[in-house]
């Protein structure tokens, strides 16, 4: 079944660990074998891998931090031109991507249905992804803005882990900030996607005040069933669907089950029966199966020592069918989960 996965950080992989994303999973884990650090040799996306895995399309992350104290793996730039540099980085990796028949960008509904018809239909299975900001530090006024919509970037969440000249994030305290509320309503103007993934509460419930245009969660679990901050609460997930929103589910184990402690905790503790119990409850919640996808954030800073014990590449995605099945979930519900609600959104938030 085709996947869209709504948040992979791809550029980052290939140019800050130094990943030669083209190569196998297989190949990439035999060259990191020697190499000490969370997630080295442990793997699981590739570009050959996600032709396997089906996924035809992605949110493809520029993932850039200017922030004080660094959060390990992330690696943190000091001043606005480093942080550019690093972001200019990434996006010639895409670039570079496009060129070599790698990957395929898409900015508007047309690029994106054609790219659905061509996987489909002709036997053309080059993964295409719509360009995302994970953290606007890169972003350095909101007068810049323009210049990244005409790179092709139309998805951004304000801040990652911390905080940023726009708001405050994962781990800290606080609300958006005044430049972050000029960074809205920017984004608005321009038409850009508000991820609020990585928002604080008090962040969030401004944004979505604020913000009258589309709004995703690209790699969000759920609060309810894993206590923490850096999930949705109920109240956050319904005010979401209820603008329409749709919530990728992440398969990071410490944001799966509760208690789970990155390196001290057993994945044996984690399978992908675990994802489903978020994917489910998200549907309760909203009544139906139209508001939930994958965000799986695999490779975002871990491998597979931070994964379900049963996941060991990115293709190990499709094993979320039966699981679904053997719950209830009807063939055109597991397709909407899988791809069909995130086209239907990015047909409506995208430019025609």
């Amino acid at each position: 079944m085709l996947i869209f996965d709504s948040h992979l950080d791809l550029a980052w992989n290939a140019v800050e660990w130094g990943r030669d994303y083209t190569a196998s999973v297989e190949n990439i884990r035999a060259a990191e074998a020697a190499r000490s650090g969370v997630g080295r040799g442990r793997n699981t996306v590739s570009y050959p891998e996600l032709k396997k895995a089906e996924v035809f399309c992605s949110l493809a992350t520029i993932l850039t931090r200017e922030v004080v104290a660094d959060i390990p793996p992330f690696r943190a730039f000091e001043t606005d031109e480093r942080t550019v540099a690093a972001a200019g980085r990434q996006m010639a990796h895409y670039r570079e991507m496009v060129e070599r028949g790698q990957l395929r960008q898409l900015t508007c509904c047309w690029d994106l249905s054609q790219h659905l018809y061509l996987w489909q239909s002709s036997g053309d299975r080059v993964p295409g992804f719509i360009l995302s900001m994970e953290g606007a530090d890169a972003v350095t006024h909101p007068d810049r803005l323009e210049e990244w919509w005409d790179l092709g970037l139309r998805v951004i969440g304000p801040v990652h882990y911390g905080e940023n000249r726009y708001s405050h994030g994962t781990g800290s305290k606080g609300g958006l900030k005044a430049l972050g509320r000029d960074l809205l309503r920017r984004m608005a103007e321009l038409g850009f996607v508000l991820d609020v993934t990585h928002l604080t509460d008090e962040a969030f419930s401004e944004a979505v005040d604020l913000y009258n245009g589309p709004i995703l969660a690209s790699h969000h679990n759920c609060r309810s069933l894993t206590p923490g901050q850096r999930q949705m609460s109920d109240e956050q997930i319904t005010r979401l669907t209820g603008r329409n929103g749709v919530i990728g589910v992440v398969f990071d184990n410490w944001m799966l089950v509760p208690g789970w402690v990155k390196g001290a905790s057993s994945r044996d503790m984690v399978t992908i029966e675990s994802v489903v119990d978020h994917i489910d409850h998200i549907c309760q919640l909203a009544g139906d199966c139209r508001h939930v996808g994958i965000g799986s954030d695999l490779d975002g800073g871990f491998g597979t020592e931070q994964s379900p014990s049963d996941l060991d590449t990115i293709a190990d995605l499709q094993k979320l069918v039966p699981i679904l099945q053997n719950r209830g979930y009807k063939t055109a519900d597991i397709e909407g989960i899988f791809f069909r609600n995130w086209v239907r959104f990015f047909m409506n938030a995208l430019p025609a």
